[in-house]
C-alpha cells in the first residue's frame, strides 16, 4: 500500500529545492518551482480534456486544506462543472446587495441616456437610504411603497414618480442579469406614486418676484448670496437652472459680455451665445470673487466626489425651506419656475416670440425651424436687456 503523502514529505522536498510534481493523491500535486517554492496544484479530465490548476502556495495553504480543496473539485468535477472555469467565472462582478445593482445599472444609463447624472442623483438621494444595503433578492413591493410614499409626502409626486421608474428599470437589470426573478416595482404606477402630473403653468406676477426677494434678503442668514444671484440670473437669462448650476467660467467671455453655452451641456443638444446684459455682468464678476478661484460659477463648498460645482438641488431645497418655515407668503412655485417667468414677461412687453424662443433656446418648430438657421443674436440681446430693466427693480 501507497504511503499517503505527508507534511514531512513537502517540507524535505521543499529543502531539497528540486524542481518537479509531486503525487499527493486524489489528483492533488506537490509542485516545487525552479526557484524552490512550493505549490498545490490539481489535475483532472472533463469534457475530454485534461485541465490542471494551481490553489495555493505552501505552507500558505496547509495539506489537510489542499486535499479537501482536490475533494471538493473532484466531486465538482463528477457533476460537470469545471473548476477552473469557474475559478474564471468568479472574477466577474459580483452583486450582493442592491447599491452593487445599481452600480452596474448607472454605467448602463450613462452608456444610453444623454443625462444618466437625474437617475444617479434619484437613487442616492430617495432609493439607497431605504434598500441600498439590502441583499438584492431580501427587497418586496412593501420596500418600494415605502419609498415612493415617503417621497410624495414630502410634496415632490413628480420624484415619486420617477423614483417609481427607476425603481421599475432598476430591477428589470437584476432580473437581466439572473440575480432575480421578479421586479418587486413593476406591480405599481403612478396613481401609487406622485399620481398623473399636470404640465406647469406657474409664472410669476412682478408683485410675486418682489415679495420673493424681500424674502430671501430678510432671510439672507439662511438664504445665501450666491443662491440669491442664481435666482436673478435664472429670472433674468431665462436659462435652465443645470446649464447654471453646473457653468463653468471657461465658457464666459465677460469682457465680450457672452456666454457660450456648450452643446454637451444644454439639454436640447444644441449649444448657445448668450448675450448678457450690463447687470447680469455685474452679479457674475460678484459670484467669480466669490468663487475664489473656482473653475466653477457655483462651487461646491463641501468635499464632493460627483461634483465640482454646487449640487443640482441646492436651491430648490433652499427654496423649499422658507416655503416649510412659512415665510415666503405667495403660492407655491419651483425654480423651473423662474424660467417661465421670464419667457411670460417677455411677452408681457411684446417679443417676438420666435425671438422670445431662441432667449429659452427652443428649436423653433415646423417650416420655420427647418428654414430659419438665423440665430437672432442681436434681436435675443435687445430682449434680454429689456428684461434685466424690470429684474433690475425687482431684485
Amino acid at each position: 500500500m501507497t504511503a499517503r503523502f505527508s507534511d514531512k514529505q513537502a517540507k524535505a522536498l521543499l529543502k531539497q529545492a528540486t524542481p518537479g510534481r509531486y503525487t499527493a493523491g486524489n489528483g492533488l500535486y506537490f509542485r516545487v518551482s525552479s526557484e524552490g517554492t512550493g505549490f498545490w496544484e490539481i489535475r483532472y479530465s472533463i469534457h475530454n480534456k485534461r485541465r490542471q490548476m494551481t490553489l495555493s502556495r505552501y505552507p500558505d495553504m496547509s495539506l489537510a486544506d489542499a486535499n479537501a480543496q482536490a475533494a471538493k473539485a473532484k466531486q465538482d468535477v463528477r457533476n460537470g462543472i469545471d473548476p477552473l472555469a469557474e475559478r474564471k467565472r468568479a472574477k466577474t462582478p459580483q452583486f450582493k446587495t442592491v447599491d452593487d445593482l445599481a452600480a452596474d445599472w448607472i454605467k448602463d444609463c450613462e452608456r444610453r441616456l444623454k443625462h444618466p447624472n437625474i437617475p444617479r442623483r434619484v437613487y442616492e438621494k430617495d432609493i439607497a437610504p431605504s434598500i441600498g444595503e439590502l441583499a438584492i433578492g431580501q427587497v418586496n413591493p412593501r420596500d418600494i411603497r415605502a419609498i415612493i410614499e415617503e417621497i410624495a409626502s414630502s410634496q415632490r409626486p413628480s420624484i415619486a414618480n420617477d423614483a417609481l421608474m427607476y425603481c421599475k428599470q432598476l430591477f428589470r437589470h437584476a432580473i437581466k442579469l439572473d440575480l432575480r426573478t421578479s421586479n418587486p416595482a413593476e406591480a405599481f404606477n403612478t396613481s401609487d406614486a406622485g399620481g398623473v402630473e399636470k404640465s406647469r403653468t406657474r409664472a410669476l406676477s412682478q408683485e410675486e418676484l418682489a415679495v420673493v426677494f424681500s424674502c430671501f434678503r430678510e432671510n439672507s442668514d439662511q438664504f445665501k448670496r450666491e443662491n440669491y444671484l442664481a435666482v436673478a440670473l435664472l429670472l433674468a437669462l431665462g436659462v435652465r437652472k443645470g446649464e447654471l448650476m453646473s457653468a463653468r467660467w471657461s465658457e464666459f467671455e465677460l469682457k465680450n459680455a457672452l456666454w457660450k453655452l456648450p452643446e454637451e451641456r444644454s439639454k436640447t443638444g444644441s449649444g448657445i451665445t448668450i448675450p448678457l446684459p450690463p447687470l447680469a455682468i455685474k452679479w457674475l464678476k460678484e459670484l467669480q470673487m466669490r468663487s475664489c478661484g473656482s473653475d466653477y460659477v457655483f462651487p461646491n463648498r463641501r468635499a464632493s466626489k460627483r461634483f465640482g460645482h454646487v449640487s443640482p438641488d441646492t436651491l430648490n431645497a433652499a427654496i423649499q425651506k422658507l416655503f416649510r418655515q412659512e415665510k415666503l407668503e405667495i403660492d407655491h412655485f419651483t425654480v423651473h419656475d423662474l424660467r417661465r417667468t421670464c419667457r411670460s414677461l417677455m411677452a408681457s412687453i411684446g417679443i417676438p416670440g420666435h425671438v422670445a424662443e431662441r432667449c429659452m433656446n427652443h428649436k423653433l418648430k415646423g417650416v420655420e425651424g427647418i428654414y430659419d438657421r438665423y440665430d437672432y443674436f442681436e434681436e435675443r440681446k435687445d430682449a434680454l436687456n429689456k428684461i434685466a430693466l424690470i429684474v433690475e427693480t425687482i431684485v
